[in-house]
């Protein structure tokens, strides 16, 4: 039987709202409060009263249609009508990602609007989409990373329905979905969490303030609080995997770590739905525990995104030395990421400065997610530019070659694949004003302190910067973002057709650097990727045959392939 029901293990009474109606809650010896006056209804607007306050919303509220303020509606998620039902899912070794946030993907921004791309990115060769978070947060727009209401697709995305729609359709075209989820903070506006019950502790403090409480009193029902929620997402909504925001910052000194909890949870969902489940985790300590399994003393999770391979790529292509990328910059740094995507395996960090990181001994490069740019290194740049501001066409084609020919799981990010000019950038729309002035105050003297004007940094409440972000596909009809799409195709496209060049071993890969000719030679099997970064042509010995190049000018003949500067020629030996 549903029942409306509530963890508040501390309050002296709590009570009910449901359209106006008010009942009365007993509880139990856990906390949990409830009652058998009513039983829910879809579409139900509710809260809960905690010790005489306004009915606040449901810590897990399934929808919050009015925002997060607001009542939460009562939604049935064993009601949807599912067409998938013979998706087998997708496993995450060999797969393309594709990173995207549901506002700015379309111009209209909504899960349905982003339903009628499907055929295109089928086309282009992806595996899964990894959607930026859609818990419901404060305002219309935002990236997510602040949201409050973790068990409610965002209202201006279209709510529940439209991300099962989204989803449904998604696996209709074979492609799976990932969703991007933050468990480590909550936003500071519409986050009543702690009103319920010990939802954060003071015993430890993360860059967002007290750490949720994952191992002190109370904390079992705050594991399970995240738990749920996640296999909630696989289960009621079918999604294929979940991405794990900074997982660094989930402080937990229990016996039984709950990223382990976790993944031994996940594991035995995946078992009763017979397909596919997987968890990667987004941290930069380059420690392999978080991907190692439990026998191996680690946590069991799948794979960890690695964007030390984005850096050593970037400051190559771009020269760009600035913050942590002053520990990049060199042929050899490059080569390293290419061989095992972590650079900082324990050597000395100058930017740190200390030791960093362990050797991803043992590990397998599908347990690598890499990229050449994702919403963190595009966004959080002072004018969320693209590389396509600051390399060569011929670089972007070099970036796309070394990614999708890598022994790792590549992912793009919204529209790279066309080479767009689109910024993304940081943008909020907090309806607290003081919040919103001290947001954009922030970012101002954030970047002001690297020597930008101020006024040149966008503000991020301002309704141009969200609108500015959103993706301009009317750039396909311009012959070079064309051309850079259709090369993104050829590199998937060759991806599957040379098994070799999607294995997963690291110890099938060989890197070459010639620091005084700046070529770099990848050896993947009986494929060899021929990179010219140089200051004029270059002649690599080969015997093979060419099968994809960035530029017409490549040739392969009387034993040499001819490499034009800022080219990159694949060759099959």
């Amino acid at each position: 039987m549903l029942r409306y029901e509530v963890w508040a293990p501390s309050a002296a009474t709590v009570g009910l709202e449901v359209d106006g109606r008010r009942f009365d809650l007993a509880v139990d010896e856990g906390g949990w409060w409830t009652t058998d006056e009513i039983a829910p209804e879809p579409g139900d607007r509710y809260g809960f009263s905690v010790d005489g306050s306004d009915p606040l919303p449901d810590p897990r509220s399934p929808s919050q249609p009015d925002g997060v303020h607001a009542a939460s509606e009562w939604v049935d998620n064993t009601a949807f009508a599912w067409t998938d039902h013979d998706w087998r899912g997708v496993p995450l070794a060999g797969a393309v990602l594709y990173e995207l946030h549901v506002g700015t993907f379309t111009p209209g921004g909504t899960f349905d609007d982003a339903i009628a791309m499907l055929p295109y990115l089928r086309g282009l060769g992806v595996d899964a989409v990894e959607v930026m978070p859609v818990a419901s947060f404060p305002g219309e727009r935002g990236w997510g990373y602040d949201g409050v209401g973790l068990f409610a697709p965002h209202a201006a995305y279209g709510g529940p329905d439209a991300m099962k729609r989204f989803i449904d359709a998604c696996h209709d075209h074979g492609i799976g979905v990932v969703l991007d989820v933050v468990y480590n903070h909550l936003g500071p506006s519409g986050n009543y969490l702690g009103r319920f019950g010990p939802y954060f502790s003071e015993r430890h403090h993360t860059n967002w303030g007290p750490a949720v409480n994952l191992d002190g009193p109370g904390s079992d029902e705050v594991r399970r609080f995240v738990v749920d929620n996640a296999l909630m997402w696989l289960r009621d909504y079918h999604v294929d995997g979940l991405r794990l925001d900074a997982v660094h910052a989930l402080v937990d000194d229990s016996a039984v770590h709950l990223l382990e909890q976790l993944a031994d949870e996940v594991a035995a969902l995946s078992s009763h739905v017979r397909r596919p489940l997987f968890l990667v985790a987004e941290s930069d300590l380059n420690d392999p525990r978080f991907v190692r399994s439990h026998d191996a003393g680690g946590f069991g999770l799948d794979a960890s995104w690695a964007d030390e391979w984005h850096h050593a790529l970037r400051s190559v292509l771009t020269g760009d030395t600035n913050g942590y990328y002053a520990d990049f910059g060199t042929l050899e740094h490059l080569a390293k990421a290419l061989r095992q995507a972590w650079v900082y395996d324990g050597i000395w960090s100058e930017h740190r400065g200390r030791h960093h990181g362990r050797p991803p001994t043992g590990l397998s490069g599908s347990q690598f997610v890499v990229c050449t740019q994702n919403h963190d290194q595009v966004g959080n740049r002072a004018v969320g530019d693209r590389p396509s501001r600051n390399m060569s066409d011929g670089r972007l084609r070099i970036a796309a070659a070394l990614l999708l020919t890598s022994p790792f799981t590549p992912m793009l990010f919204q529209g790279e694949e066309w080479g767009t000019t689109t910024p993304f950038q940081y943008f909020t729309d907090h309806d607290d004003p003081e919040l919103g002035r001290a947001v954009s105050e922030g970012r101002r003297n954030e970047f002001s302190y690297f020597g930008w004007d101020p006024a040149d940094v966008p503000d991020p409440q301002d309704r141009s910067t969200f609108e500015r972000s959103k993706l301009d596909w009317s750039e396909f009809d311009d012959d070079i973002h064309r051309s850079m799409s259709d090369w993104y195709r050829e590199l998937i496209g060759v991806r599957r057709a040379f098994p070799c060049l999607s294995d997963p071993r690291l110890d099938r890969i060989d890197v070459e650097v010639d620091a005084d000719t700046r070529t770099l030679t990848v050896r993947r099997g009986d494929i060899d990727v021929l990179v010219n970064l140089g200051t004029g042509t270059h002649r690599f010995p080969t015997s093979g045959r060419l099968i994809a190049a960035s530029d017409p000018a490549v040739v392969v003949r009387d034993g040499e392939a001819v490499v034009p500067l800022d080219a990159v020629a694949l060759v099959h030996r």
